[in-house]
Parts: C-alpha cells; sequence; structure tokens
C-alpha cells in the first residue's frame, strides 16, 4: 500500500491523559517497519478553501484562531494547540490524496491510507467534537466531486462511533452514500437504523447499529447481504474507508468483538467488490487506541493488498446482529437473503 503521512501530525498535542495521542501513529509506523511494499508519500495540506467546501467558513476561521491563541479545550474531549492547526490541514490534505490517489490506483500496492490525525467523522459543519476538528472523509469525497473526478463516492464508516458528522453534512446529498458500522448506544447516540437519508437522497446512508458483543461474523453478513448489494446498485465512482479499528475485540473504549482477521475479510470484500463495480477504494484512518490493536488493524489491511489472505471460518450470526440485518433489509436497501432467512 502507499500511506499518506506527515510528521506535523505529531505536534498536535492532546495531553499525556488523553486517549488520541501521537502515540497512534507512531505505533502504526513502528509496526508497518516489519511489513514489505510499504511506501509513504507526504502530500500537500488541504487549504481553508478546501475545508469550508464541507465545513462553515467562519467555523473554520473559528479553528484556526483558537489555535493561534494556543489552543485548549474546545469541549472536554476535543483539545488543540498551536500546533493543531497545522496537523488538521494536513490531514485533510492526506485524505484528498488518498481519494485521488484511490481514483488513479491499478493494483494493491497502490491503494492509499491516510495516516492523519486528528481523526474526523464527528466534525460536523460548524462545530468540532469527538476528537475531531474537520471532516477528513467528507473534505476528500468533496473534493474529487468538485474536481469532476468522480460523480458518485460512496464512505464506509466501520469505527465503532457513528459518523455523525459525515452523515449530517451528506444526508440530503444524491451523490454520496455513507454506511456506518457502529456499536449501538455508544457516543455519540446517533446513527439508528431508520436514519437513511433525505428527500431525493433517501436510501443514501445506511446505519448498522450493532449491539455489544457482534463481531465478524455480524459484519460480514451485514456487508454480503445488504451492503454489497446498496453499494453495487449505487455504482460510486470511489469508495472511501473512513477505518477506525476500535470495534476491535481488545480495544479498550468498545464492548464489539471484531478480530485483526475480521478487519482482514472486510477488507478483502470491499478490494473484491470495488473491482467488480470499478470503482477506486482508499482508506482514511479514524479511531482506534489500543496501540498494539489500531496498529495490528492497519498491518493487516496492509497485508490483505500484499498477497494475504486472511483465514475464513464457520460462525453464525447471533440474533442481535440478524435483527438488525433485518431491519436493514425492512428498510429498502438492496439486498440479499442469507442462508439462514
Amino acid at each position: 500500500m502507499r500511506f499518506g503521512y506527515r510528521e506535523i501530525c505529531l505536534e498536535h498535542d492532546t495531553g499525556a491523559r488523553h486517549p488520541e495521542s501521537p502515540d497512534r501513529l507512531r505505533a502504526i509506523r513502528e509496526t508497518l517497519s516489519e511489513c514489505d511494499n510499504v511506501e509513504y508519500v507526504a502530500p500537500d495540506s488541504a487549504t481553508e478553501s478546501d475545508v469550508s467546501t464541507v465545513h462553515d467558513a467562519d467555523y473554520v476561521s473559528d479553528v484556526h484562531e483558537f489555535c493561534e491563541e494556543g489552543g485548549g479545550n474546545w469541549d472536554a474531549d476535543t483539545v488543540a494547540v498551536e500546533a493543531t492547526w497545522d496537523a488538521v490541514m494536513a490531514s485533510a490534505g492526506l485524505a484528498q490524496w488518498a481519494a485521488k490517489a484511490a481514483l488513479d490506483s491499478t493494483s494493491g500496492n497502490e491503494v492509499p491510507f491516510a495516516l492523519g490525525r486528528p481523526p474526523g467523522h464527528h466534525a460536523v459543519e460548524d462545530d468540532a467534537m469527538g476528537f475531531c476538528f474537520i471532516n477528513n472523509a467528507a473534505v476528500a469525497a468533496q473534493h474529487v466531486i468538485d474536481r469532476d473526478l468522480a460523480d458518485r463516492v460512496a464512505i464506509l464508516d466501520w469505527d465503532v462511533h457513528h459518523g455523525n458528522g459525515t452523515q449530517d453534512m451528506f444526508y440530503d446529498r444524491e451523490d454520496v452514500f455513507y454506511v456506518s458500522f457502529h456499536e449501538e448506544g455508544l457516543y455519540p447516540g446517533t446513527g439508528g437504523i431508520g436514519e437513511t437519508g433525505e428527500g431525493d437522497a433517501e436510501l443514501t446512508t445506511l446505519n448498522a447499529p450493532f449491539p455489544a458483543g457482534c463481531g465478524d461474523a455480524e459484519y460480514m453478513a451485514a456487508l454480503e447481504e445488504v451492503v454489497g448489494p446498496s453499494l453495487e446498485a449505487f455504482d460510486p465512482d470511489l469508495l472511501l474507508v473512513s477505518a477506525g479499528f476500535d470495534a476491535h475485540e481488545h480495544d479498550p473504549i468498545s464492548r464489539m468483538v471484531v478480530t485483526t482477521d475480521g478487519y482482514g475479510l472486510m477488507t478483502d470484500f470491499l478490494w473484491e467488490l470495488t473491482e467488480q463495480i470499478d470503482a477506486g477504494l482508499g482508506f482514511v484512518l479514524e479511531g482506534g487506541y489500543g496501540l498494539e490493536t489500531l496498529s495490528d488493524g492497519v498491518k493487516m489491511v496492509h497485508e490483505v493488498f500484499d498477497g494475504h489472505e486472511p483465514p475464513t471460518r464457520e460462525w453464525s450470526v447471533n440474533d442481535n446482529g440478524r435483527s438488525v440485518i433485518a431491519n436493514l433489509k425492512e428498510q429498502g436497501f438492496p439486498s440479499i437473503d442469507s442462508d439462514d432467512d
């Protein structure tokens, strides 16, 4: 894979006890040093004009000023220092690069992964929250649409938290399909199954709020039975994965049980799907707060594109997961039946 990375992202200092720390990127880099066929690139930062395509321009100016004045606590969870502004703009630029590079990639070794921080999927049009200031994936999607590089973009968010910001920005848009797998009831409390889009954009938002205890079997069943058919029908030019790794069974802040191999299975599924529908595929880092599970997850994604085949096994979807998938089908999304329906 090609990894977008900028050292300035380490300068976003959230404090000694904050889970979204620079050590996240350091751990990923250290683990990737064990791998073959890893390439790093350092794309340009985004501009204020770029991020203002999805964010309110006054809000963007407020963030810039807040950082210039030394930062502090924007809210209880979302922290900035002076260098945060440059990290924010670098992270958005990394996501823009990933979107454009994905459209140009011709092999697994060219698939891009933007390793930026702070993450972005909670940032709404006019506010920061949940560790996020600028919505990197949203900036990237809008970037390629505005430049006529893509007519339709899909964003699949497998972070354990619902990407409320990404959903809000595209909720009434027919040209962006947003999918979220997340833990039911976890921060920020949004992302119900009935939130499916607005007006002509109905059924371009797909939320799978899985109860605690769901994992590989439930995620793969949702991909195979509902998400895959829905994305195939939407026919995007680009699929961006908002790749958080905090649904891992050993992540300290969630109760989901996705395994490292599970992330590999999802990656393999999405790679095969995008090849079938002739869409680009790129990844943008979101959450993940166990350093080992985070770095192992990123490594697994890379290894899939480097030829590794994650092991499959016999499993059964638990009743809670089956209920979520059944409810998604009832919403009217394109789907296929499972063997146990």
